[in-house]
């Protein structure tokens, strides 16, 4: 310290000790840094005020340059003016050295006049806030010519004040716009009295050098302190800048209107609006981002942001970066440098009076700074102000909700949230129209912690207002509060307590159907969810059968148009609450006139899978859980990563993360980071908190990155990539570097797929040039290699097998890959194959991963099904159907009790583990019959272990079953009159015998006795795979005859309506007419084509056959002759439908070439040409009046047709596509229409009715399954049967049958 300033303070220490309390002063100086906390104890030890006055000043003397002013500017800001007055004439200059330490720079002139002005130095911890600076600057140079005022508004311990006095340490800015000084005055919340004392002071300071007595004599009143100032500022400051810091209130700014330039920071951001003169605003946020706020802490216990423990992160999180709390808590942990979990823990029990002061700050602790802004309000807006204790954290309300709740017209309640805004007690979003608005996580916490006991009835009372104003109708999407009372109507009904409320609203299908539509399904089932142990006090099963069926349905409801939920529910099991309420509904609905359809057979099937969810619009490629299995990944063909909770699928984060397909995401070991790889060649790492990208790794592969994968554990974090690329295609990175730290050389061909070992010390590559590798990750050097493609003797140097995937046994002893349809098991320490599991032929493993506590294997398949194998015995354990295409990704959770699947038909499905569908159960094919007698209806298909059923009855219970069959039944039909049956097998032979069966009765009631003792002479013809038919009697299970004579597959069968005669097609090209009694028949032979179809018509008159084949011909035939009537060239394409007219005039056919056509029986003249479809028109079928004609194409498309003229009537179809890309979920593969012609049955991925007149939808029935292939439908249109591709039978019955 200068030798005069230090006698200075000897001089005046009698009357310092006399005046002075230490403890007001050392809170400016600790901010300072000019006193540290422990001399600060060690002076309030002192046990009076005098000795503490004392003691400071011996800690004084010991100091430098910078206490001394430092201690002058406290003095002053303590309203101490004559006693600052005793050492303003020895205030010592900064040496240099001290210079850089205490202004960072700042230029000792600069520093002087800042200091002379009482402007505030720096914190102890100071970061820069550069955007902010630059904008405060920007508006104090508008100030430059003209007397004005900046405003600095934000709310409590935004950083306002430290960043108003940094804005000022700029020389330029002061020689320019000030160069008459800085003058700070700290005003605070203050009545008259105060305010004169706090004037008095500042023109004291003004003053200083003056010689006449009458100048320092002080103001008697706040007018004449302002006369005082105003000409203060006007004779001897011109250009000088007034810092008006923490002004309350329009009454005390209006003193210092005096035409001068001012920088006021304050919490009323309309405060400059009752002064004159021009006005600028600078609005502060309200916290810090995480790496400012990261940076302080770090300043604050002198260690690296990075090296900080994990509540450093949750403290800033927890105060939403708030830089009061922030500097508040680094200071506490300065002292107390183990009390992270301590703070925490009291930030989030909302303790505000255990953070308390240990800085300059004005108030005690943090919850009296909150309350501070609480008491400048009315009484009665103060009220109104507690009841924003009801809102959420990071939820924003619109005026409209608050207009309920407080009963006031909404122009009103926006002039009161206006002045909550304007005194930063309240956040606006401008965003948004109209505005909506939120509290900080502080003031919320404060507002919780204030009334607490009162939460409960301020809660009952948002409900009961909602009830008194909605009780008429629910809110519709018109309403601008709608949002608000769809997502958060339950949480305040379960606050308030409301149980019974609660269950009426859950419980609910109304509900159900108004929030699903407004807001997905994801919202409800979390709902279920979070207040599942509310709703479980009043019934469990309730619960969850609403929770199953959104799980199960919730994809369907994210389609538009909206699907009709009463269908949907429908489908629920009898029992369900769901359902019954459903039939109530559809009853009602029916009788006015609306089409519903009930699955009364449902109470057969299981639910299939646990979660259902729809996350992207494009194929889904991956979805992976998280370390602790709360989150699911996923990404796809839409270029997004999404984020999703695993127990509801609730959105948690969704970014456009890539320009091309996402092909992989994985989580961290520590699930705050997800890694993405795409077709774009970039590998990008985000945050999962922040929804932020951390780091784009360099460009690095040149070819499409296939996949990545994190480490499974965080002792040596480490992400892998794999390639298309032809040598550098699998790369190791280290997440905090931008380039790789390795590159593993071996591979020649693209590398797929990539995992590390259970312990992270080995990396298996699986590559497209039939091999599996395993690298050493410490060394990156190649420690093994798998030939997988010497297993599979049929493939030669040319085409390989490709190994798609691999994944490790839970304790890393085998590696298990997967290639074309086969998954091997090797010994990773002998590179010896330990077993071998083969799938379907016709099918490809996508992917497989091993349970990581249990010998299961998933594997995805590409005919759309999962499979669980136990991968120690070799043996198929279940089926996971479901999917409606190929599915990519299979993944266990981290403990094995769920498995995901991802597919390409935008869907992940969510399974339990150990309640899959099993393959014991045998899934139906789709090549069944019907026949529909009086009110009971019979069903003959094949089932996946080529047997035979025949169900009967409305709930399809199973009558008979045969043995398996040594070929595959393709194809089977009843005969209407005899009641016999045909098999069609794919050996090209029809054969006769006695077959053994088994008889189900023990689920079929008396009724089906006595239909079977009715039916004593059921037949069947069954077409089978090697060509063979056979014909069986039901229930003896005798086989009437064998016929053979087809080559190859018989596709189609059908009797005679005399029963007599059986007719065949083949993939041999040729229809056989058989005697099936005698075996005798006729070969139709001239397509060059397979047949897959053929129309009979028979009558008393004639019988006439038309068939039509792939080669473009439809061909005529006499069936008791055999011979060809008519051989037309119909289409350029294959011929894939045909159908004739009632009063058979006419008939139609369709084609691959995208047309139809319509021709006379007569003259087998082409008489209409039918143009328009876009794709392959796969069906037809004519109207019984037969006045139109409905087509269905390959694009999910049908279109009505006149057949007066071949107009087009109607085009029937969706607005938008559907998940599948089509407007129908798929091919239109069959068409019927009701006996009066008004309505049209389609199927496709589901099922559709239609009004003939509007080509309106009328209903959607959505199978659990897909790409049904017929429907079955009774005479009078009340019945409708179909099985799906996943084997499930549906039996619908139209519900205006069905009682209660």
């Amino acid at each position: 310290m200068e030798e005069r300033a230090r006698s200075c303070l000897l001089r005046s220490k009698a009357t310092l000790e006399q005046d002075i309390k230490a403890s007001y002063l050392m809170d400016h100086m600790v901010s300072d840094g000019v006193l540290t906390n422990e001399e600060e104890s060690r002076v309030l030890s002192k046990p009076t005020r005098r000795e503490q006055a004392a003691a400071l000043l011996e800690v004084l003397l010991r100091k430098d340059n910078r206490a001394y002013i430092s201690f002058y500017n406290a003095l002053i800001r303590e309203s101490y003016g004559d006693l600052a007055n005793l050492l303003h004439s020895d205030l010592p200059l900064l040496s240099p050295e001290g210079e850089r330490s205490f202004a960072d720079g700042v230029s000792p002139s600069v520093q002087g006049i800042l200091s002379e002005g009482g402007v505030p130095q720096r914190p102890v911890v100071f970061v820069s806030r550069p955007a902010l600076l630059n904008l405060i600057r920007e508006k104090l140079y508008r100030l430059q010519n003209t007397p004005g005022w900046v405003t600095v508004f934000g709310m409590a311990g935004s950083g306002k004040s430290v960043m108003a006095a940094e804005a000022v340490r700029d020389r330029a800015l002061i020689k320019e716009c000030f160069p008459g000084g800085v003058h700070w005055l700290s005003v605070g919340q203050c009545e008259r009295a105060d305010l004169l004392v706090r004037m008095q002071s500042l023109c004291f300071r003004l003053e200083q050098g003056q010689s006449s007595e009458a100048s320092q004599r002080p103001p008697c009143s706040v007018e004449e302190a302002k006369e005082r100032l105003r000409f203060l500022v006007l004779r001897r400051f011109p250009r000088s800048l007034l810092i008006l810091d923490d002004v309350w209130d329009s009454s005390t700014l209006r003193s210092f209107d005096i035409q001068c330039r001012v920088l006021l920071t304050t919490r009323n951001r309309g405060l400059a609006d009752s002064v004159s003169g021009t006005s600028f605003e600078v609005p502060v946020e309200s916290g810090l981002d995480e790496e400012k706020a990261l940076e302080i802490l770090a300043l604050y216990v002198n260690g690296k942001p990075h090296k900080l423990p994990e509540q450093a992160r949750s403290i800033v999180s927890e105060c939403k970066g708030s830089p009061l709390v922030v500097s508040l808590i680094g200071a506490l942990l300065r002292e107390f440098p183990d009390r992270w979990s301590y703070y925490l823990r009291q930030l989030q029990k909302k303790q505000f009076k255990r953070i308390r002061k240990s800085s300059s700050y004005d108030y005690e602790a943090l919850d009296q700074a909150m309350d501070a802004s609480l008491q400048v309000l009315e009484p009665e807006h103060q009220d109104l102000y507690r009841d924003l204790s009801i809102m959420q954290k990071d939820v924003k309300v619109p005026a409209k909700v608050l207009s309920v709740l407080w009963d006031l017209e909404l122009e009103e309640v926006e002039d009161v949230l206006q002045e909550f805004v304007n005194k930063s007690l309240l956040f606006r979003d401008c965003n948004q129209r109209p505005y909506h608005y939120y509290l900080h996580d502080l003031q919320l916490d404060f507002l919780i912690e204030q009334n607490r006991d009162q939460i409960a009835e301020l809660h009952k009372k948002l409900v009961r207002q909602y009830q008194k104003f909605y009780n008429e109708r629910p809110p519709s999407p018109g309403d601008i509060d709608c949002s608000y009372w769809y997502r958060f109507l339950p949480y305040h009904m379960a606050k308030a307590g409301l149980s019974k409320e609660l269950y009426s609203l859950m419980f609910s299908l109304d509900w159900v159907k108004e929030k699903a539509q407004f807001m997905g399904s994801a919202h409800l089932i979390n709902d279920y969810v979070e207040y599942g142990e509310i709703l479980d006090k009043e019934n469990s099963e309730v619960r969850l059968q609403f929770q199953e069926f959104l799980s199960l349905n919730g994809h369907h409801l994210e389609q538009r148009p909206f699907p009709d939920i009463v269908q949907l529910a429908l489908s629920q099991p009898a029992c369900s609450e769901v359902y019954r309420q459903a039939l109530m509904q559809a009853q009602k609905r029916a009788s006015r006139g609306r089409l519903y359809l009930d699955w009364v057979n449902k109470n057969n099937q299981d639910s299939l899978s646990l979660l259902v969810m729809h996350p992207h619009q494009g194929s889904v490629y991956y979805a992976g859980f998280s370390k602790d299995g709360s989150k699911i990944a996923s990404c796809g063909a839409n270029k997004a990563l999404r984020v999703f909770k695993t127990t509801s699928g609730e959105k948690l984060l969704e970014l456009q993360a890539h320009d091309e397909d996402i092909l992989c995401c994985s989580f961290s070991p520590d699930d705050r980071y997800i890694a993405t790889c795409s077709s774009d060649r970039k590998v990008k790492l985000w945050s999962v908190e922040r929804g932020a990208l951390i780091r784009e790794f360099g460009e690095e592969h040149e070819e499409q990155i296939n996949h990545c994968q994190f480490t499974n554990t965080g002792r040596r974090v480490l992400l892998a990539t794999c390639s298309n690329d032809k040598f550098t295609n699998t790369k190791l990175w280290n997440p905090n570097k931008p380039t790789s730290q390795n590159t593993m050389f071996g591979h020649m061909e693209p590398v797929n797929h990539c995992c590390f070992s259970p312990n992270d010390a080995y990396l298996a590559t699986s590559s497209s040039d039939g091999t599996v590798k395993l690298f050493e990750v410490s060394s990156a050097n190649e420690w093994k290699s798998i030939d997988v493609n010497s297993y599979f003797p049929e493939s030669d140097d040319e085409i390989k097998a490709i190994v798609k995937c691999s994944t490790w046994s839970a304790d890393g002893s085998r590696i298990i890959c997967a290639a074309r349809n086969a998954v091997f098991v090797f010994d990773v320490k002998t590179s010896d194959m330990l077993l071998e599991m083969k799938t379907s032929r016709l099918s490809t493993v996508q992917y497989c991963h091993a349970c990581p506590n249990s010998s299961l294997l998933a594997v995805a398949l590409s005919h759309y099904t999962v499979e669980l194998w136990n991968f120690e015995t070799s043996k198929k354990k279940a089926e996971c159907n479901g999917h409606l295409s190929w599915v990519h990704c299979v993944q266990f959770s981290p403990d094995g009790s769920l498995l995901l699947s991802s597919s390409d038909d935008q869907t992940i499905r969510l399974w339990e583990t150990n309640r899959v569908h099993t393959s014991s159960a045998a899934a139906l094919k789709r090549d069944s019959d019907v026949l529909f007698f009086q009110s009971d209806v019979t069903i003959v298909a094949p089932d996946s272990r080529n047997r035979l059923q025949v169900r009967t009855g409305l709930a399809g219970a199973v009558v008979f079953e045969s043995e398996e069959l040594p070929s595959r039944i393709r194809c089977t039909c009843i005969s209407r009159n005899a009641l016999f049956v045909a098999l069609g097998t794919e050996s090209g032979t029809v054969q006769t015998g006695r077959v053994k069966v088994r008889q189900f009765l023990k689920t079929v009631g008396w009724r089906a006795l006595q239909l079977l003792n009715l039916q004593r002479d059921f037949v069947l013809a069954l077409g089978l795979e090697t060509g063979t038919v056979q014909v069986l009697e039901v229930p003896s299970g005798k086989t009437s005859q064998t016929l053979t004579g087809h080559t190859r597959t018989v596709h189609h069968c059908q009797f005679t309506d005399d029963g007599e005669t059986l007719v065949t097609s083949s993939e041999d090209t040729t229809v056989r007419v058989w005697k099936w009694r005698t075996g005798e028949y006729l070969v139709l032979e001239g397509h060059k084509e397979p047949v897959r179809k053929f129309h009979l018509l028979n009558n008393s008159t004639s019988s006439h056959l038309f068939s039509w084949s792939f080669d473009g011909t439809v061909k005529v035939w006499d069936l008791n002759r055999g011979q060809m009537l008519q051989d037309l060239e119909c289409h350029k394409g294959a011929v894939l439908s045909c159908d004739v007219s009632s009063d058979r005039h006419l008939f139609a056919t369709t084609s691959a070439d995208r047309t139809a056509k319509v021709w006379s029986n007569a003259s087998w003249e082409m008489t209409l040409l039918l143009k328009g479809h876009k794709d392959c028109v796969r069906s037809c079928r004519f109207s019984w009046d037969n006045k139109r004609l409905a087509t269905g194409d390959d694009n999910g498309e049908i279109r009505l047709w006149s057949m007066l003229d071949g107009a087009l009537l109607k085009i029937c179809s969706r607005d938008t596509k559907d998940s599948m890309d089509s407007f129908h979920g798929g091919w239109v593969t069959d068409l019927q229409f009701s006996p009066d012609n008004r309505v049209l049955v389609s199927t496709g991925g589901y099922i559709k009715w239609w009004s003939v007149e509007t080509g309106e939808a009328l209903q959607t029935f959505y199978t659990m399954g897909a790409n049904l292939k017929k429907i079955h439908v009774s005479a009078d249109f009340t019945t409708f049967v179909t099985v799906d591709s996943i084997g499930i039978l549906y039996v619908l019955k139209k519900s205006l049958s069905l009682p209660l």
